[in-house]
């Protein structure tokens, strides 16, 4: 069996051309702030390694580089653990430039940052923790229900400002994990 070929976070153009694509565009001279990491759903795939946007590609966030470096190391983290596990190549976030995103793991990815677009800074680290602690197939689920209500650019309420809540507002304390009482076996 020959080895998969994928590109950026597990992309295979060869099973489904549909994608998310990461732009991180560096500043130019003329302009005088940052530009914004900007993220497209694709349903098409350009030959070869670099990827050429078109008019069928949807927008669905422009998101702020501070709060997408706040984010980035946990998403590489949580993506490079699973493609690992299935024995896949492991991606990066392109520095300058994009960088394609499996569907679902793109799904994962819109869940948290729809939930941090609007949100206090301060509040991204408990979206982090709350985040991790769904499943895959419930951020699909929450990606599906919102992106069908209020998936557009500037789509900001509904199930949208509800992911905020549920993510950033929803409080995350960490507890040192308690040993039963007895063991349930002996029992």
């Amino acid at each position: 069996m020959a080895k998969r070929i994928t590109y950026g976070f597990g992309v295979d153009p060869a099973q489904s051309a549909n994608h998310f694509f990461v732009l991180i565009r560096p500043k130019t001279i003329e302009e005088t702030t940052t530009p914004p990491i900007r993220i497209f759903e694709r349903y098409s795939w350009t030959d070869g390694d670099e990827q050429i946007l078109n008019d069928a590609d949807v927008l669905r966030l422009e998101i702020s580089k501070h709060k997408w470096t706040e984010v980035k190391t946990a998403l590489t983290m949580e993506f490079n653990a699973r493609l690992k596990k299935e024995g896949l190549k492991t991606g990066k976030f392109a520095i300058n430039g994009g960088t394609p995103v499996e569907r679902l793991f793109g799904k994962e990815l819109m869940v948290l940052l729809w939930a941090i677009e609007d949100s206090d800074p301060s509040l991204i680290s408990p979206a982090v923790r709350n985040w991790k602690g769904l499943m895959p197939e419930e951020r699909w689920w929450l990606y599906t229900m919102t992106n069908a209500a209020t998936g557009g650019l500037t789509d900001r309420k509904g199930w949208r400002k509800a992911l905020r809540y549920a993510l950033c507002e929803n409080p995350v304390v960490e507890r040192p994990r308690q040993l039963p009482l007895f063991d349930m076996e002996e029992a």
